[in-house]
């Protein structure tokens, strides 16, 4: 028991760290035209009240998830997440920079409250229940999403190794949560062999594929935009 906790601790933190990648950014573009130490001020209390509410938000989406049906959505929203994450579409890059501190933690948190949706359904998902395992992994991952920002950016861009292993890692859970749908998971474990480890599978090759394809279409449309005669 304590291993699967530690395995779902590794999975929250890891999904946590890849999808704050935006909302790290979103804290800095917010912020980047205060003055130095205003600008620690609203890093600070602007990611924290971005935390705070991440972490109410999904305490909202555990209860939702015993719904029927809901744990089904949720796994079909998480699919369509990590593919937006491997075709490399970016959140927040309209984001204005707040030229006072309030104007500045208002624009972090609302941005925040936004683009937490991957976040919330992706943890709540991976917790399973666990709400002692998601307020760890929450507070275990909060230095990275208000401190790391640039660094995590760079290690995504040195290594996209790192946000394929992500997207994989959603679909899997994607596949977790519809399995532990009341109705749906019954059905796919009473009519599809082996369903509980098959559509977890389906669903990451489905990512990955669906996703690289995508990635690929955007990098030949950002090639031939330069080139266009107006």
């Amino acid at each position: 028991m304590l291993g699967v906790s530690w395995v779902v601790l590794l999975k929250i933190i890891f999904i946590d760290i890849i999808l704050s990648g935006d909302n790290a950014v979103v804290i800095a573009l917010a912020s980047r035209n205060l003055p130095k130490d205003q600008q620690k001020k609203a890093v600070f209390w602007g990611g924290f009240g971005a935390v705070a509410l991440r972490i109410v938000l999904t305490f909202v989406a555990v209860f939702l998830l015993k719904i029927p049906f809901v744990n089904a959505i949720g796994g079909v929203m998480l699919v369509w997440i990590a593919i937006k994450l491997l075709k490399g579409e970016e959140e927040g890059n309209d984001i204005k920079s707040g030229n006072s501190l309030w104007q500045a933690i208002k624009t972090i948190i609302v941005a925040d409250f936004v683009m937490s949706l991957d976040n919330v359904v992706a943890i709540a998902g991976t917790a399973e229940g666990h709400l002692g395992l998601i307020i760890f992994g929450l507070i275990v991952s909060i230095p990275i999403i208000i401190w790391g920002s640039q660094l995590l950016m760079r290690l995504m861009n040195r290594f996209p190794i790192i946000v394929t292993l992500g997207s994989a890692l959603l679909g899997y859970t994607a596949g977790e949560m519809m399995i532990h749908d009341k109705i749906v998971g019954t059905f796919i474990t009473d009519h599809i062999p082996y369903g509980r480890y098959v559509v977890p599978a389906i669903l990451v090759v489905i990512v990955v594929v669906v996703g690289k394809i995508l990635a690929k279409k955007n990098e030949e449309k950002e090639i031939k935009v330069p080139g266009s005669v107006a």
